[in-house]
């Protein structure tokens, strides 16, 4: 095999892209519908490697390289069609507008995901989407190393207005 022809078998390119600058109408990108779109751009371009910055949830500053977890991610990249299309939400709890697609106001799509996200929550502890249960149960038994103190931290945290744990109760 000449120089050339091994060169060419092992190059590859790609795109760093985080998945929130996907375009969308929910105010920021996710993992949903226009992620499915870019990887089949990226295959039909021929890259090999699409790069994305941390998917954690960030901490302060909203920088992805401050995570309060190395193992959660970040609830505000699941897709609120993919919540309609599993049956945990209904078309009506979507929005009948598209947020500006312009700018983006982190804040209010950040309180829009966690509206969503408490219906698509309330709706699967009242039996809906039933054929998720298995999965769900699976995830908190592979992750219970980590996960209850993750939704401890966090649900402290949001107790708390939001305020580090520095400046919380010291018996906390």
């Amino acid at each position: 095999m000449s120089y050339a022809t091994d060169k060419e078998s092992t190059r590859s390119s790609g795109i760093l892209l985080h998945p929130t600058s996907l375009p969308g109408p929910y105010g920021i990108g996710d993992l949903g519908p226009a992620a499915y779109a870019w990887v089949d751009i990226l295959a039909q371009a021929r890259q090999k490697w699409w790069q994305v910055l941390p998917l954690g949830l960030p901490g302060f500053g909203d920088s992805p390289y401050q995570c309060y977890s190395a193992f959660a991610g970040n609830a505000a990249l699941v897709s609120p069609d993919l919540l309609r299309d599993e049956g945990l939400i209904d078309h009506g709890d979507l929005p009948s507008t598209a947020f500006p697609g312009e700018r983006v106001d982190y804040g209010t799509a950040l309180r829009f995901k966690n509206r969503i996200l408490a219906r698509a929550w309330e709706n699967f502890q009242c039996g809906r989407a039933g054929h998720l249960r298995n999965d769900f149960a699976e995830f908190v038994e592979h992750n219970d190393r980590w996960l209850d103190d993750f939704a401890l931290l966090m649900a402290l945290k949001e107790a708390h207005a939001g305020r580090s744990w520095l400046q919380w109760p010291r018996e906390l």
